[in-house]
């Protein structure tokens, strides 16, 4: 293809290679666009595109329909059919008829570019949301009248049973992290609800009681945080606020409008350095105008209270309309603006802290400067998970006094933080980047520390300075004036070492100060070579040789494999020249490092002898106790608070649950491991991890949202702490808040917040015994109505959540159910789901890239159903998943064409077969296709594998249909198997895509009930005998097609003269084979017994060699054995056990012969024979093994017959058919099907002959007379050819009789009976 673009005065030109295709309509856009990028340079052009091919063509269509292409296609065969006697046929049947459609459609397309794209590309863009729509609004309304429905018969709205309420199944109580309410539900919570919303729709259809309850988080410092951020912009840029940038912005959209734009300069930005660097949102306020917000409604979020009842609203419209099978009643806000709830929460910090679970004291935390308070997991914009790392700070006393340190009189140290103490017997210098910032500033004792700023900042926080979290610099230094200086270090063996230049080291880690052991670092070590090794690097600081040359390494600890200088060997093993190697150094200390630990010996010190590990905490804690060192922590990553300031570590007063305690942490584990269902090895593996590691958490704040510390009012519970065990709140929360969130209404039962004391909330969730509480006011018959809601419903049977919250929200769940219910482990979680982040259309999901979706948004493209198609396809597992829009778009089209399929099979359902016995082949294996596809479903919904269940009950059950489509081509398909396939394919659905089910059970089917309530399809156990005969026909037919196209290849590359036609194959012989030769019937059992001696495994082939080769019979097919042997392995890995078998388990050729018709169609053939292969040649029978048939294709001659059609106002034609020796007029019948589209069915299809062969065709009858001329030909009679003479006869029966000469010529009739 080529491609012309003008640009100013001149022309260019380029030649393009599109992608191989099969022969079909595809779409080509993307490949011009992407080939061609000099088109989005241009706002006015022409792009003139020709194809270089006489085979193909070029058109213009629709794009947004899939089934255009495929409706193009299909009329394109018709028009210009392959069965048409063409000549030129070199390429195979279908190159003349590519060139015919060539000449229909052309080569060539000039097509006018605007704005950068195609002209088409923009209209058919707005036609599609125009035209294009039509199925999406049918979804649309279709799922907005259902759910009314669902609304109407409170489908979702689930209590226990009455008394006498049959139960048998029992109950289903299903949970999802309550969302937080700083923001609309976006495609990424979607996905891990869904994971909840299909289970729930899962048992149901199992018949238990299911509840989804839905509530809604507001506690934390977020939302405080937001609106306050709003307050202050009111404050400094007025109402609306007027941001600094926004008239630079405004003059550019103007600059933009006034100059016309011929080509784009790309490399000139029309940005303002601000708008550039800060992006669109760089204030609160603009966050919420990008969600869709103006100003005066803005200005209400001010008010943090308006958040709690904004976005919950927004929330229920969004998932209603998903569909989500959510009890509304039962929903809920937090904090204490909630009497209800707030009661709920202060019940269980009582009860946590009269186990002794909560203490208060000094804790290092993660700590937000601006909110003045621990900054947790749900109060941060950045780090989530991260926790504090504890280093030791080395103190290396600056022995030259600097000028702008003059006036100190104490005692000045670089503190350098490490986590390798035992190594600083090796300290051979300090490393200072030379344009780094420091500052020195007193601490606690007097003396002076100099660090970074950010350093100095986590050390006052830490109570190591005067002031808490305030640092008194005394001066400010450039790394450069401290190169050269003397230093004392700590415990080495030099009495002097000098500060030296590093670039490497970064300000976001440490204190900016390195200490240098380059015995064991293999960092250090490059930079000391670079500095020893390269004179012009010391001149360049001013180095003088003292300073550097006499030091070297010193040796501190052994490793086994490199010596007592690991630093120096690993170098050298990576051949590292400088410190600029940083991948090369990277690798080299993640080896190094992780060997010190575990296999290092200490070399130097007292501890001489000692392994690493057990001399590390002795060293440390000996350089702290002696002066030499002091503890430091600092986050393990950068930490960003909601607020927008970077987070420290702090050592401040709080309140704290001691998870980690050893009883408690006993509890939970065992929890973990005997009682909860992960669904992931991986999944429990985090969970015991964190059970490992996990230790005293801060459950107070002081700034924020939230309910209050019962015994200490100033302080409030986070975020995370409140949010453990509420989903025993969920049992009973309808009958005291009756829906309303706030809990500002009456209680449906009567019952006052105030009311509900500790006691209360004790007898409720069976904490105590069932000894009505003395102090409750409350009547007893009320409280006994709470409590067995509670006692129905609990425990928890399952909780779907990100992996994310594996390390924090998940496990306190896990520990503080073990806390409120230690002795009743029939009260703790029986599972929990974790699932991966999702990425959109193979990104990650980001506002400032604008890959992102809202629900809202996905619905409003896609539908309901669309979306909830694409999010089950999007992945299993806690690995990262991947919603892409086109699967939704493909999702709403698949489902909106099973719809029609529906349809258009009730409307005429009266007309298909329906016979009593379903003794077909097709109909056999049909049914059990069903049934093994219902059962293998049944297991991946068990199992909560929602992209395999999509598979095996919507992609595998509808190709199943096609299947008995395919076969049932003559026959006709069976009313009942139909009505079957269409009820339980909904019912398979209806977890995944419930609106689309629900309109084909209750609209098509006609059923008085709603799908929810419906029952899993029945089964019986499926014949496998009947599974793998569909398996090994389908297989068959590939084999046989894939010989077919080959024939037709070897015909077209055999050397021909000109005027040779390349036949199509009209008959074949399949050829079936008994059983295997007999040496390959012993590699066959040999193989099986080892699989089964190995534990239903197979061996390493050198193993399979060896017993192979010791087995007499295979020597003189020994070349032959292992390559076989190969070959069974490798099917063994698609079919299981059977390919070990020496004969197949069923008749081959019963079922070849079964399916006659379908074979002849489709491999286009007239006629089919059938023999075993020891009848063939040796090739053959070598080819040829049981369930693994051998086709060979042949052209018989013809000769041609024409076919008359005399019906009045019938549209149908005459057409020449060729007729072979013994051909039967039920095989003209269906191959006049094939030529003739409006033949439907060929058992329609009556055939009459002439009395007069030669008179008869030359009269003009009437309808009436025209039936005296002619006679009604058996479907028994047979056609006798004579080639010699190119005529074609009859024979009326086999007795022999004389066969009448047609004349060449038949008249047939369509009947409608």
């Amino acid at each position: 293809m080529s491609s012309i673009i003008r640009a100013d005065t001149g022309w260019f030109q380029r030649k393009i290679n599109l992608r191989p295709a099969l022969r079909g309509c595809h779409l080509v856009t993307d490949e011009v666009l992407k080939q061609v990028p000099e088109i989005s340079q241009f706002q006015v052009g022409v792009c003139h595109l020709h194809i270089m091919h006489t085979s193909a063509s070029l058109t213009l269509n629709e794009n947004w329909d899939p089934d255009v292409r495929e409706d193009m296609e299909m009329f394109l065969t018709s028009f210009v059919p392959e069965t048409m006697p063409f000549r030129h046929i070199c390429e195979g049947p279908d190159d003349m008829p590519a060139h015919v459609k060539a000449c229909f459609l052309g080569t060539s397309l000039s097509l006018p570019i605007t704005e950068d794209q195609f002209v088409c590309i923009k209209f058919s863009m707005n036609e599609t949301n125009v035209k294009s729509t039509a199925k999406l609004t049918f979804f649309v309304n279709l799922e907005s009248t259902i759910q009314s429905k669902w609304f109407e018969e409170k489908q979702f709205e689930i209590d226990p049973p009455v008394e006498g309420e049959s139960d048998t199944e029992g109950k289903y109580l299903a949970t999802f992290p309550y969302p937080y309410m700083n923001g609309r539900c976006h495609i990424g919570h979607s996905f891990s609800l869904s994971k909840l919303e299909f289970t729930i729709g899962y048992f149901r259809l199992k018949g238990k009681r299911c509840l989804l309850p839905f509530g809604f988080h507001c506690t934390g410092t977020p939302i405080k945080a937001c609106a306050d951020k709003l307050k202050r912009e009111v404050e400094l840029y007025g109402y609306p606020p007027q941001f600094p940038g926004d008239q630079d912005q405004v003059e550019t959209k103007a600059e933009i409008l006034n100059n016309e734009i011929v080509i784009k300069d790309k490399s000139k930005s029309k940005k303002s350095k601000l708008t550039a660097k800060s992006g669109t949102a760089k204030f609160q306020w603009q966050i919420m105008k990008s969600l869709g917000l103006n100003d005066e409604e803005i200005a209400k979020f001010i008010d943090a209270n308006y958040w709690l009842y904004y976005f919950p609203e927004k929330w229920m419209e969004d998932l209603r309309r998903f569909g989500l099978r959510a009890d509304w009643r039962r929903s809920f806000i937090t904090t204490d603006i909630n009497p209800y709830y707030d009661s709920f929460v202060r019940w269980q910090f009582i009860r946590l802290k009269d186990q002794n679970k909560i203490k208060y004291g000094k804790r290092y935390s993660i700590y937000s400067p601006k909110d003045n308070q621990p900054c947790m997991d749900h109060d941060r914009s950045s780090g989530e998970g991260v926790e504090p790392q504890e280093y030791t700070l080395v103190k290396i006393e600056l022995l030259d006094k600097l000028e702008s340190l003059s006036n100190v009189k104490s005692k000045i140290y670089l503190v350098a933080a490490t986590l390798r103490p035992e190594t600083m017997y090796g300290q051979t210098n300090c490393w200072i980047k030379p344009d780094m910032r420091y500052v020195a500033y007193s601490v606690i004792g007097g003396d002076v520390f100099i660090s970074t700023m950010r350093s100095a900042l986590n050390i006052a926080y830490q109570g190591l300075t005067e002031c808490f979290g305030k640092v008194e610099v005394i001066a400010e230094i450039i790394g450069s004036d401290l190169i050269g200086a003397q230093l004392r270090a700590p415990m080495t063996s030099y009495d002097v070492i000098y500060a030296l230049p590093m670039l490497t080291i970064k300000d976001d880690k440490g204190t900016g100060i390195v200490t240098s052991v380059p015995s064991d670092s293999p960092d250090d070590y490059a930079a000391l070579m670079d500095l020893k090794n390269k004179e012009a690097l010391r001149a360049k600081y001013n180095l003088a040789d003292l300073t550097v040359l006499p030091y070297v390494p010193i040796p501190v600890i052994e490793l086994p494999e490199y010596g007592n200088l690991s630093a120096v060997r690993i170098c050298e093993e990576f051949k590292i020249k400088s410190q600029n190697d940083t991948e090369k150094l990277a690798q080299a200390k993640a080896k190094v490092y992780l060997s010190g630990f575990y296999e290092g010996v200490m070399l130097a010190g007292e501890h001489k002898g000692k392994k690493v590990s057990e001399a590390k905490p002795i060293i440390q804690d000996y350089m702290r106790s002696s002066g030499f060192g002091i503890k430091y922590m600092e986050p393990e990553k950068t930490v960003i608070s909601r607020s927008g300031d970077e987070c420290v570590v702090a050592l401040c007063d709080q309140w704290f649950l001691e998870y980690g305690e050893p009883k408690w942490r006993e509890l939970t584990e065992k929890l973990l491991h005997e009682q909860l269902n992960t669904y992931s090895d991986e999944v429990k593996k985090n969970f015991s991890s964190t059970l490992g590691w996990l230790k005293d958490h801060a459950c107070s704040r002081q700034y924020g949202l939230g309910s209050r510390m019962p015994w200490a009012e100033e302080w409030l519970i986070e975020s995370l702490s409140d949010s453990t065990i509420y989903m025993a709140y969920y049992t009973v929360v309808h009958h005291l808040q009756g829906g309303v969130l706030d809990g500002s209404g009456s209680s449906p039962i009567g019952i006052d917040a105030k009311d509900m004391t500790p006691s209360v909330w004790d007898y409720i969730f069976d904490i105590s015994s069932n000894t009505f509480p003395d102090d409750c006011t409350i009547p007893r018959e009320k409280l006994d109505t709470l409590k067995r809601e509670f006692q129905y419903w609990y425990p928890l049977d399952l909780r779907v959540s990100g992996k994310d919250l594996v390390p924090n929200h998940l496990t306190y769940m896990l520990y503080n159910h073990t806390a409120i219910w230690p002795d009743k482990p029939e009260r703790w979680p029986r599972s929990v789901r974790a699932n991966g982040h999702l990425l959109l259309n193979n990104e990650k999901m980001s506002k400032s890239t604008g890959n992102f979706l809202t629900l809202s948004e996905a619905i409003d493209k896609y539908s309901a159903d669309g979306v909830r198609f694409a999010l089950a396809d999007a992945g299993d597992g806690i690995e990262d998943a991947n919603f892409i829009e086109k699967q939704a778009e493909n999702g709403l089209l698949k489902l909106y064409a099973f719809i029609e399929w529906c349809k258009e099979i009730m409307d005429n359902i009266d007309s298909f077969r329906n016979d009593y016995e379903l003794t077909r082949f097709e109909d056999k294996v049909f049914t059990n296709l069903m049934d093994d596809l219902i059962i293998k479903t049944d297991v991946n919904y068990e199992n909560l594998m929602f992209k395999e269940a999509l598979k095996t009950g919507f992609f595998e059950y509808q190709d199943a249909r096609d299947k008995y489509r395919e076969l049932c081509l003559r026959s006709g398909m069976h009313r009942k198997l139909l009505l079957r396939f269409i009820e339980s394919q909904a019912i398979l659905l209806t977890p995944i895509c419930p609106h689309t089910s629900e309109y084909i059970y209750r609209t098509i089917l006609k059923r008085n009930v709603s799908i929810q309530r419906a029952p899993w399809p029945k089964t019986e156990l499926p014949n496998p005998i009947y599974l793998q005969m569909i398996n090994y026909f389908i297989d068959s037919c590939h084999s046989f097609r894939i010989r077919y196209k080959t024939f037709l290849t070897q015909g077209s590359k055999s050397k021909q003269t000109k005027s040779t036609t390349l036949l199509k194959p009209t008959h074949a012989t399949i050829y079936v084979a008994r059983s295997f030769p007999k040496w390959q019937s012993i590699i066959l059992s040999t193989l099986k017994s080892m699989y089964h001696e190995n534990g239903n495994k197979l061996p390493e082939n050198k193993l399979i060699a060896a017993k192979l080769t010791k087995i007499a019979e295979l020597k003189k097919y020994m070349k032959k054995v292992m390559p076989f042997a190969e070959m069974r392995k490798q099917m063994f890995l698609d079919s299981g056990e059977i390919v070990f078998e020496d004969a197949a388990p069923f008749d081959e050729i019963e079922v070849l012969q079964s399916n006659y018709d379908y074979l002849l169609s489709t491999l286009d053939l007239c006629g089919l024979d059938f023999k075993y292969s020891d009848e063939a040649e040796t090739k053959i029978q070598e080819d040829c093994c049981p369930q693994a048939p051998y086709i060979m294709f042949r052209v018989e001659p013809s000769v041609p017959l024409l076919i008359i059609n005399r019906q009045p106002m019938v549209p149908a034609f005459e057409t020449y058919v060729s007729i072979y020796q013994n051909d039967s007029i039920k095989n003209l019948a269906n191959r006049l099907s094939k030529e003739i589209r409006n033949i439907k069915d060929g058992s329609k299809v009556k055939f009459s002959r002439f009395n007069d062969i030669v008179l008869g065709p030359r009269k003009f009858a009437s309808p009436d007379s025209f039936e005296k001329n002619v006679t009604l030909v058996e479907p028994e009679c047979m056609f006798d050819i004579d080639l010699a003479n190119n005529v074609v006869k009859l024979v009326l029966d086999s007795s022999g009789g004389e066969p009448i000469n047609l004349g060449n010529r038949l008249v047939y009739t369509i009947t409608t009976d």
